[in-house]
């Protein structure tokens, strides 16, 4: 039973109940997980309005609570993102992330393989609610050869369906963080291109960026150094050249034997370059060390570069629109309209 002050489900969600109850009774299907999942953050949430006023919460949370809500205010009111229910809500959610993304490709293949959703398109990816279950059918999967990566994921977007609360999971984020985490994530409820995850994580990040830019100045926050932004460019940039590398030798038509061999030592490469940027560039930071700890293979590439390949475009085009986000947002809509080799010329065009 949801707690006694749970916030009601909304409208929209009532409408959708019946049918994801309806899958969730399908078996254990992937569909069946997804829904019920969903299911129980709907279930989750608190108003946070109420939450803050509530002396028998904990005060460390209340306080950073109505930091959220000030941040969420200045979201619609000079972001011009949308004004609805979601983050003025609140789910704890008792783990560290809220979903697991399993990202597989061929043995051979810097491609993902894709899935395809009724709302969401095709991405490179598939979400799982419980991190057993994707790493079950990483398991699975890794049985039949291909590459797998599972990776946490602190927030999602149901793109407006739904209206979607702060997680628990995202306060280990600063409060800027936050602050620029929910910038993003409503910027995909503000719009959402079905099927092209580089647009809409570019478009996503941009409003993150220039959006935690503007909230800064309005607090009279200093702006922040740059130089993990830096590193952290040279370090995708060190991944893609790694996937681009691997790309050619997989068309090389060489022996599975061969390939595979070629293959550990373009990673050890990769390990090699990091080193040296670390030791040698970045004085010794050695803050993605642990990632590259783990087991690397074609699919821990995947996630690189979906993120902000067009940014330069949409700070181009913010310019162009000066800088008004009404503006803003009217001209990415209409970037959505277009055929999408006309739209990447068009990308392509402004980010020069």
């Amino acid at each position: 039973m949801p707690k006694p002050n749970a916030a009601s489900i909304d409208s929209r969600s009532l409408r959708w109940v019946p049918l994801l109850l309806a899958v969730c009774l399908n078996g254990c299907s992937y569909y069946g997980q997804l829904a019920a999942g969903q299911l129980e953050l709907l279930r989750q949430r608190e108003p946070i309005e109420a939450l803050i006023v509530d002396e028998s919460r904990d005060a460390a949370l209340r306080q950073r609570l109505g930091e959220v809500l000030q941040a969420r205010r200045f979201a619609s009111q000079a972001l011009e993102l949308p004004d609805n229910d979601s983050y003025r809500l609140y789910a704890e959610l008792g783990r560290p992330y809220v979903v697991w993304n399993l990202f597989a490709t061929e043995e051979f293949s810097v491609k993902p393989l894709e899935h395809c959703f009724p709302i969401a398109g095709c991405v490179a990816y598939r979400g799982y609610f419980r991190q057993g279950a994707a790493r079950g059918e990483a398991a699975r999967l890794r049985l039949s050869g291909l590459d797998t990566h599972v990776a946490g994921v602190e927030a999602y977007s149901t793109l407006g369906w739904f209206a979607d609360p702060l997680l628990s999971s995202m306060l280990r984020r600063n409060d800027e963080q936050l602050a620029a985490l929910i910038f993003h994530e409503l910027a995909h409820q503000q719009l959402y291109l079905p099927g092209d995850t580089a647009f809409n994580e570019s478009y996503a990040t941009f409003v993150e960026r220039e959006g935690l830019r503007q909230w800064r100045a309005h607090r009279d926050l200093p702006q922040r150094d740059e130089q993990a932004r830096v590193r952290y460019r040279q370090l995708v940039e060190l991944l893609l050249d790694t996937r681009q590398r691997l790309d050619q030798l997989y068309a090389s038509g060489r022996s599975p034997t061969e390939l595979r061999a070629l293959k550990q030592a373009e990673f050890a490469t990769l390990r090699q370059r990091y080193r040296h940027l670390r030791d040698s560039q970045w004085n010794g930071d050695a803050r993605f060390d642990r990632w590259f700890a783990q087991p690397l293979n074609n699919a821990t590439l995947l996630p690189f570069g979906l993120y902000d390949r067009w940014v330069p475009a949409f700070a181009a085009l913010f310019e162009r629109c000066e800088r008004d986000w009404a503006r803003f947002h009217q001209a990415v809509a209409a970037l959505t309209e277009l055929p999408a080799d006309e739209r990447e010329a068009r990308l392509s065009k402004l980010a020069d």
